[in-house]
């Protein structure tokens, strides 16, 4: 079980807001400070590191994108990586995702100082942190007030930086000098890859959606297109604008500098170019900030939720409907790190821990995948399983190798403290099952995982749907279900349903049992291989009653079909004669769906062959 915290978040942000967050979340310091420091490096070959840095991050992108819509909560890879690989892992990930998120919201309020200074050259470092930290005020706010005015600050402040680098590119292929971009390559391939390690966290953004998956309307589609859409577009823009730039700037200009895109809007529109770039690097970096502080935020929320954190922190505003102490909280951290600590050496530290939870995220995605839990039932599938995964781990550890060893000596660190966390506050109160037990259990053939992760992944498919019971659903959650063990024949089986319907409905067994013998002599009720349906009337009034049964090694309704293994036994009065038919049509909606076989032969239990029917996608009647 984990906490106990009933307070849930509201669905409130659309596709467009989930656009908008993912890329105002990328561009930022990946585009306007980075490709300078890049350029030195690899010359004009400076564009193929961000497509590959782009290439590589499809990994993750697939992997969170599957994790989300099967599992649309507040935390993302926290809580993939919790329910996945059990607390020790989730401890690591849910610390390392609030903190990198929150120095990198930080870093780009302080990074707009470089921008500022070409609007006003007189402005002072003190001024530069104090104007930092009143727009972490103003977005800590924001987002305490409203995730939904969030989300709309967030699209306005999106759709003006994507049309201020639209204006740089399309007027920019008008100024480009061709010889610039020659010799292409000036280093060797190694040095081009440690190029990828550096520009591949400026795509790092893409993923913080899923920590506000639970705030997202119609998750299963909304959030993979919105991040997909999000991939592409920024891709595009990345690659467009650095291809413009090299083509503007010489080497000297471009080399090194922290404002190349500024400069090559001066090179285009002359001074008050270099003006409107640097607007649009200042939006860029308060919309990473703006996205950065919603989705940190939702991290201690799901770490609260399951009791790593203390309560407090997963309590919902009752008027804004808003997680507001774990937002405050947020805040008052990036206040505290923009004012008083060291941001370059801090944000390469956060980076080396962001490329370690996407390696936490593959291993999550496989673990699930291979838990084989029947209710992990994604709606977007990761493709090329499980290669893209490997080829992903082994990438993202040879990106942590090249940050060096300062980061990776104070990761280490940091998973230390995190682990002396685990075992002073958490050990003895997380008591949930992760996937990796049900691996476990696989390979030891011992019942060791129980049925929490299960049933916990069964609420989350129920809100995820908006499964709402209809009266087929009431009567599938008290119906007897049965699991026959042996290959039974036909005249058994329906002796033992005849006295299992019999004391329900209070009437004769044999009865019963004759009347199901009738009705097979007039047409066989089996449905399809594997599947029967028999279904009788009975005397009396608002009498009706359903009975489940699962025979692995079939039951022989008629020889020239195989055995059937799966059966639903219908029985009713008169004049329950139209929800009778309605009971059928549910029944075969939920047998025709593309896993049922599969899923109700491979069901551990009665609950779990019980879930594969409630949780069935189908139409359900209003009540």
């Amino acid at each position: 079980m984990h906490g106990n915290h009933p307070e849930k978040l509201i669905r409130q942000l659309s596709c467009t807001d989930v656009f908008c967050i993912a890329a105002g979340a990328m561009i930022s310091s990946g585009l306007f400070v980075l490709p300078g420091i890049i350029y030195a490096k690899v010359g004009p070959a400076v564009i193929l590191v961000y497509i590959l840095a782009g290439i590589f991050i499809l990994p993750a992108l697939f992997s969170k994108a599957e994790l989300t819509t099967a599992m649309p909560k507040a935390g993302g890879s926290y809580f993939f990586i919790e329910r996945s690989m059990g607390s020790v892992a989730g401890t690591i990930g849910g610390f390392a995702s609030w903190f990198s998120l929150s120095l990198k919201s930080a870093f780009a309020l302080v990074g707009i100082s470089i921008f500022i200074t070409l609007i006003n050259p007189g402005i002072t470092e003190m001024q530069i942190k104090l104007i930092a930290v009143g727009l972490c005020v103003f977005f800590t706010i924001l987002n305490v007030v409203s995730v939904k005015i969030t989300g709309k600050v967030q699209v306005f402040l999106v759709f003006i930086l994507i049309a201020l680098l639209l204006l740089y590119i399309f007027r920019g292929v008008m100024s480009l000098n061709v010889h610039r971009y020659i010799p292409f390559m000036i280093s060797d391939r190694s040095a081009v890859f440690a190029a990828v390690g550096m520009v591949f966290i400026s795509f790092g953004g893409l993923t913080k959606i899923s920590s506000i998956a639970e705030e997202v309307k119609n998750p299963t589609r909304n959030i993979p297109f919105g991040m997909i859409l999000a991939f592409c577009v920024v891709l595009a823009l990345y690659g467009s604008t650095i291809f413009i730039t090299v083509g503007l700037l010489d080497r000297h200009e471009f080399a090194g500098s922290f404002i190349p895109v500024s400069i090559g809007g001066t090179k285009i529109f002359g001074s008050i170019g270099g003006v409107i770039m640097a607007f649009a690097a200042i939006f860029a970096f308060i919309s990473t900030a703006n996205a950065g502080i919603l989705s940190a935020s939702r991290f201690p929320v799901a770490m609260s939720r399951d009791q790593f954190l203390p309560g407090f922190f997963a309590k919902v505003n009752k008027r804004f409907n808003t997680p507001h102490y774990s937002i405050i909280f947020t805040g008052i951290f990036m206040i505290v790190v923009i004012l008083f600590l060291d941001l370059e050496k801090l944000v390469k530290v956060a980076s080396t821990m962001k490329i370690l939870l996407f390696v936490f995220v593959l291993l999550a995605c496989v673990i699930m995948r291979e838990s084989k839990i029947l209710n992990y039932k994604p709606t977007f599938i990761s493709p090329l399983y499980p290669w893209i995964q490997i080829i992903g781990i082994i990438s993202y550890g040879f990106f942590i190798y090249k940050m060096g060893s300062v980061a990776l000596f104070t990761t280490i660190g940091f998973v230390i403290l995190c682990l002396l966390w685990h075992r002073i506050y958490i050990r003895g109160r997380a008591k949930s099952k992760s996937a990796l037990i049900h691996i476990v259990e696989r390979v030891t053939a011992k019942d060791i995982a129980g049925d929490s992760l299960h049933a916990e992944l069964g609420e989350i498919l129920r809100e995820r749907d908006k499964i709402i019971e209809d009266r087929f659903d009431k009567l599938v959650k008290k119906c007897e279900i049965i699991d026959i063990g042996k290959q039974t024949s036909l005249k058994d089986f329906f002796t033992i349903i005849a006295d299992k319907i019999a004391n329900r409905l209070d009437i004769d067994p044999r009865e019963l049992f004759d009347s199901f013998i009738e009705r097979e002599k007039e047409s066989t009720t089996t449905i399809r291989p594997g599947l029967a349906i028999p279904h009788i009337t009975i005397d009396g009034e608002n009498k009706f009653d359903l009975l489940i049964a699962r025979c692995e090694a079939g039951i022989n309704f008629i020889e020239s079909m195989p055995p059937v293994y799966a059966v639903f036994v219908l029985v009713g009065s008169r004049d329950e004669r139209n929800f009778h038919l309605r009971a059928l049509s549910a029944i075969a909606q939920v047998a025709h769906g593309a896993d049922f076989d599969k899923d109700w032969l491979h069901a551990k239990n009665i609950e779990q062959l019980r879930d594969i029917i409630l949780l069935a996608t189908r139409r359900r009647e209003k009540e």
